[in-house]
């Protein structure tokens, strides 16, 4: 006998809902650990109510070798290889989203393909040519590596929101004698904001977590940034200092989470020009 209509529906609402808690309970259980982990002073690697509250672990990792000079870098690193990934990364979708040649598609094709390959096939002949340019254990160099495998899908994304501005808005300022520099900063940009937005936190996010590549490119211990000297925290013989390295995850995380804040209300903005071109 077929259940009713009514039934089915309330069984499949229950059957996605139980799929849903499965799902959050996979990414709130690790966040858990870490935050009663940073605060049990016996942590380990199971989920439990801590043995006591504590701050020894925050107070053991917060000084300057352990914690401010790997972040520090970690910003100077991340920060300024942001701003030329979005910088160039908009000087180069401006041309692909407002021209039109028959070298565009396979331009953008070309990207494409250079955002799947993976960061460890290229490290080796990258490695080699930085010790023959002179840019290996330098910051500069890491920051230019770090630009330049985010670009591609920086540039990709950028003139997919960069066609959305309409292009009358820019003829307009044409008129009145604006360049076309003139234009992308004064007139595209500003209207993008959201789109900006998204590259900044995509790309800002990438370089943060990586470890791969500061750990190739820089061998000065105090050039790591935080990526990489997170890895103290994991001693030897298997010993692994579970609260501290809890703690030291949620001070890592702070600047992502403090970003992201931040440009929110750019996120949720639109674009908010379905009239800016009527009248």
């Amino acid at each position: 006998m077929a259940l009713p209509l009514s039934s089915r529906r309330t069984a499949h609402r229950l059957a996605a809902d139980a799929g849903l808690l499965v799902v959050a309970a996979a990414f709130v259980l690790p966040l858990a650990w870490v935050v009663l982990s940073a605060l049990d002073p016996r942590a380990d690697l199971r989920v439990k109510a801590p043995d006591g509250l504590t701050l020894d672990n925050f107070d053991a990792i917060l000084t300057s070798d352990v914690t401010f000079t790997p972040l520090l870098n970690s910003l100077i690193l991340c920060g300024g290889a942001t701003l030329l990934t979005v910088g160039c990364a908009a000087l180069a979708a401006y041309p692909l989203s407002r021209f039109r040649s028959r070298f565009n598609r396979p331009f953008l094709l070309t990207i494409l393909f250079a955002t799947s390959l993976p960061i460890t096939a290229i490290m080796v002949p990258v490695y080699a040519l930085f010790v023959r340019v002179d840019l290996i254990d330098t910051m500069q160099g890491t920051i230019f590596f770090f630009a330049a495998s985010q670009l591609p899908f920086a540039i990709w994304l950028m003139k997919n929101f960069m066609d959305g501005v309409p292009k009358e808005l820019e003829e307009a300022a044409w008129t009145d004698g604006a360049g076309a520099l003139q234009s992308l900063v004064r007139i595209v940009l500003p209207l993008m904001g959201p789109g900006v937005a998204v590259v900044t936190v995509f790309c800002f996010v990438m370089m943060w977590g990586n470890f791969f590549v500061p750990f190739m490119l820089l061998l000065t211990p105090d050039q790591m940034p935080a990526s990489v000297s997170i890895n103290d925290f994991f001693g030897n013989r298997g010993m692994v200092a579970y609260g501290q390295l809890a703690a030291f995850s949620i001070v890592y995380s702070t600047p992502v989470v403090l970003l992201y804040v931040l440009i929110a209300r750019r996120l949720g903005g639109g674009f908010a020009l379905s009239g800016a071109v009527k009248g």
